[in-house]
């Protein structure tokens, strides 16, 4: 028995992939850069919660490094350069020592993330409050929304056509804004026993904007009146500016530690900020130019289907290759440079949640802390919406991330009939490049408050960092 016992451990050793997490896999002289990298990160979820803050967040940075922009610069091997789109894209170039001619790498991440955006009038006044008016973005549970500290960000054009940045309810001495759920006491059995979809409703995700009224006897709307009043003398707006208005209600909810260990990250919006950071994170940490050009490109309206004109739906990404192609005299096409590239879909994807088991294939599950996850297919039920990775270049990332020693993991999102999802892969798959979905497992996705682990979210910047570097 000890014989037998001793072989099937030399099997195991021999044919078996290894259980280990990526804690345990990883140098312990490189733990204190998987925490380090982590706070880094936690600043800029606190800096950048909406698509605008974060374009804008990453042309600062990218600009300190050298970048300049793309209209005004010599693109040559080693240039460093960034194309933006609306204010709502980004992307980071370093040309290659041949231009696009000897590839492209580019890995793709979005930069939206659920919320709840102002209807274009958003206030009205009932039972002595004025409540904003809301319609959700993305595939959010309504009912996580209530009774939740939300802070407001956007923009507002002025009748003057004057831009007005707003950031509202992040500091601790600013106001925050809440969706009031009904009490318990009320309702009965009718009200406890609706479905889930049915409890908070789409309408009912109003938040309380004001109280105060007007001081005049005979007027009407005087909440609303004095709201105006209030929000005229500080910020010099007038009701019909917030037809040309972006806002956007979001967590104020900071990043936080979890856990006595403080392995975990708590915060909002990990999909697909996580992704977002680590790709730029690898670009700027790129030394000298590779033989290829290297892309970090950030999108808008992922979570809605990657519609509009700042989606991957969108030919941006195709303009700035055909800018690209054209400055550098390249022999290819633009749609032969796109055919022949090689591109990560970065977006996070499910974690084991141990209390709902039943709902993942135990064999094809990721796991919190054993590193970043290669998924080769997405989409839900019989693949539909979704893409899938060739055997070879499944096979390429497999080979490159075993070489730089970088935890990796795969699975599925779900069991094949209990959900799936989407990404932006099948929208670059259109041109018949080789792409692949790789990101970090996320805990509470689409929650207010998603849980990711610090070294998942390490391996995945160390995982693009050879994809960007490797030959």
């Amino acid at each position: 028995m000890a014989e037998e016992k001793k072989e099937s451990q030399l099997l195991k050793e021999k044919l078996a992939r290894t259980s280990d997490s990526a804690w345990e896999r990883l140098p312990e002289g490189e733990h204190k850069h998987v925490f380090s990298f982590a706070e880094e990160y936690k600043h800029f979820l606190r800096e950048a919660k909406t698509e605008r803050e974060i374009v804008k967040w990453i042309q600062t940075k990218a600009e300190k490094q050298g970048y300049q922009p793309f209209e005004n610069a010599a693109v040559k091997s080693g240039a460093k350069l960034f194309i933006t789109n609306k204010g709502k894209n980004i992307a980071l170039l370093v040309i290659g020592k041949n231009g696009v001619d000897s590839g492209l790498r580019i890995i793709a991440s979005h930069i939206d993330a659920l919320r709840l955006d102002l209807k274009s009038a958003p206030f009205y006044e009932d039972g002595g409050l004025v409540m904003m008016n809301t319609h959700y973005y993305g595939g959010i549970k309504k009912y996580h929304w209530v009774n939740t500290p939300l802070a407001l960000h956007g923009v507002i054009f002025t009748k003057d056509g004057k831009r007005l940045d707003v950031s509202i309810g992040e500091n601790e001495n600013e106001p925050v804004f809440v969706i009031p759920d009904l009490l318990p006491h009320v309702g009965g059995r009718a009200f406890a026993e609706k479905k889930m979809n049915e409890v908070i409703t789409g309408e009912s995700l109003d938040a309380v904007a004001a109280s105060l009224p007007l001081f005049e006897k005979d007027a009407v709307d005087k909440v609303k009146l004095r709201l105006y009043k209030y929000l005229n003398e500080k910020y010099g707006v007038i009701e019909e500016d917030f037809f040309s208005a972006e806002l956007q209600l979001v967590p104020a909810i900071k990043p936080r530690d979890i856990g006595f260990d403080g392995s975990l990250m708590g915060a909002y919006a990990h999909d697909d900020r996580s992704c977002s950071y680590a790709n730029m994170a690898s670009m700027l940490d790129l030394v000298g130019p590779a033989d290829h050009t290297c892309m970090a490109i950030f999108m808008d309206k992922e979570e809605i289907g990657s519609t509009g004109a700042t989606g991957a739906d969108s030919l941006f990404l195709e303009n700035v290759v055909e800018q690209i192609c054209s400055k550098t005299n390249s022999q290819k096409t633009t749609h032969q440079v796109l055919a022949d590239a090689k591109i990560i879909s970065a977006d996070v994807t499910s974690a084991l949640d141990p209390k709902y088991r039943e709902f993942f294939d135990s064999a094809n599950v990721n796991y919190v802390g054993y590193g970043v996850s290669v998924e080769r297919g997405t989409g839900y039920g019989g693949k539909y919406e979704g893409s899938e990775a060739t055997a070879e270049f499944m096979s390429f990332i497999r080979t490159l991330f075993n070489k730089e020693k970088i935890p990796w993991q795969t699975g599925e999102i779900s069991k094949v009939d209990e959900g799936g999802g989407g990404t932006v892969a099948k929208y670059f798959a259109k041109y018949g490049c080789d792409i692949i979905d790789i990101g970090p497992p996320v805990l509470a996705m689409h929650s207010p408050c998603e849980i990711l682990s610090k070294v998942d979210l390490y391996c995945a910047f160390k995982g693009y960092k050879a994809f960007f570097e490797t030959k």
